[in-house]
């Protein structure tokens, strides 16, 4: 179960403690990790063309999960070996590209005036979004596996051991520090926060959700997604995993182990919950919330009360992304760099393209006019239907 659990997305568990070994997510990855066999790709029936809008590489994660990021025509990425680059959106152009001196363990992050990557150091590395020139360093207290966030003049950066750091967009001097105490086993992942109308939202291990106000770090409210359950402490491992997601006063998160759950986001009352187990947490529309379950079912669930609304299991094992909401299709992405597309009313499979054959682990990203996947050999397609 160890095994299995370690190589879904490459994850794997760390001790919150020195005195337990750490295990190095590297033996679970590619394609001869143990584990269930990867589904056959389904045939499709009159497939709908995939356009590839342009195409670029910026360097391989390795190991890391590392996320593009959007600002006005901008994509920004970056690779394992500290390389950051900026893209033009509609074109696929490299705008500059620059070697931050660092090995980037955390993907980006952007207001468009600052593009932040971070180390598994816990450096954290902030770049001028016109011109990539370093404008300043700063430093958290362990390793950072999510993007850092932006806004409302600060940077948030989520270190490893469930800290918190705010830090001054202008100057990088450190704001405030939000902590809490780490479960004994927890979920190696990009789990990372979300910021939305004054507040950054953020989940833990034991299935806590917390709402924090940006201005001052203190807490607002905190929810319960999940309890533990079993009688291991593997099979109590109940972390909040990916990014919560809000719109207007919704916010939704999702727990490895656990659940799906809908809150209110001014008070934190439960609006619905969802027994269900994912490594990559929820995303949602206007009318639906989608999650790919840790066995590779993708869900639909309707988002005023989470009924099901329809569930597609041919990909299973297949180590699937977030989906991300394309309007009248949801795309993600798999182990093998495939990119699905399914109909969002159905679930029904409506195109496949294969990108470079490496795995696609980091969320797919939403342009004015398509979307863009990056692939672990560090592949950065971006897509439409035609």
């Amino acid at each position: 179960m160890l095994r299995l659990f370690l190589a879904a997305l490459g994850t794997a568990v760390l001790a919150a403690c020195s005195s337990m070994p750490s295990l190095n997510p590297l033996d679970w990855f590619g394609t001869t990790q143990s584990g269930p066999k990867p589904a056959a790709l389904p045939a499709l029936t009159n497939p709908q063309g995939v356009r590839v809008m342009w195409s670029a590489n910026v360097g391989a994660a390795e190991q890391f999960v590392l996320s593009p990021a959007l600002f006005g025509d901008s994509v920004y990425a970056a690779a394992r070996n500290g390389s950051v680059a900026s893209f033009d959106a509609t074109s696929g152009q490299a705008r500059w590209r620059v070697a931050a001196g660092k090995r980037i363990s955390g993907g980006v992050g952007t207001d468009g005036s600052l593009v932040v990557a971070a180390t598994d150091e816990g450096e954290v590395i902030a770049l001028d979004a016109r011109s990539g020139a370093v404008r300043w360093r700063a430093r958290v207290s362990s390793e950072v596996l999510a993007a850092p966030r932006l806004g409302e003049g600060l940077v948030l950066v989520r270190s490893a051991d469930s800290r918190i750091f705010a830090f001054g967009a202008e100057d990088g001097k450190r704001r405030w520090v939000y902590q809490r105490a780490a479960a004994a086993l927890i979920v190696r992942s990009p789990a990372g926060l979300t910021l939305h109308q004054g507040s950054a939202y953020a989940g833990f291990s034991g299935g806590k959700l917390v709402a924090i106000a940006l201005a001052s770090g203190g807490v607002r409210w905190e929810a319960t997604v999940a309890l533990p359950k079993g009688a291991t402490e593997l099979e109590r491992v109940t972390d909040l995993v990916g990014n919560p997601v809000a719109q207007g006063r919704e916010i939704c998160a999702a727990a490895y182990q656990g659940r799906v759950a809908c809150y209110d986001a001014q008070n934190g009352n439960q609006l619905w919950a969802r027994d269900m187990s994912t490594l990559t947490g929820v995303s949602f529309d206007a009318r639906y919330a989608f999650v790919a379950d840790d066995k590779g079912a993708v869900h639909a669930l309707d988002r005023s009360s989470g009924r099901s609304v329809w569930k597609q299991d041919r990909l299973a094992h297949r180590q699937l992304s977030l989906p991300l909401p394309l309007g009248t299709e949801v795309a993600l992405g798999d182990l093998q760099g495939y990119v699905h597309f399914l109909a969002r009313e159905s679930g029904a499979f409506v195109a496949r393209f294969a990108t470079d054959g490496s795995a696609i682990r980091a969320a797919p990203l939403k342009l004015p006019d398509g979307f863009v996947v990056q692939t672990q050999s560090g592949g950065l397609y971006a897509l439409n239907l035609r």
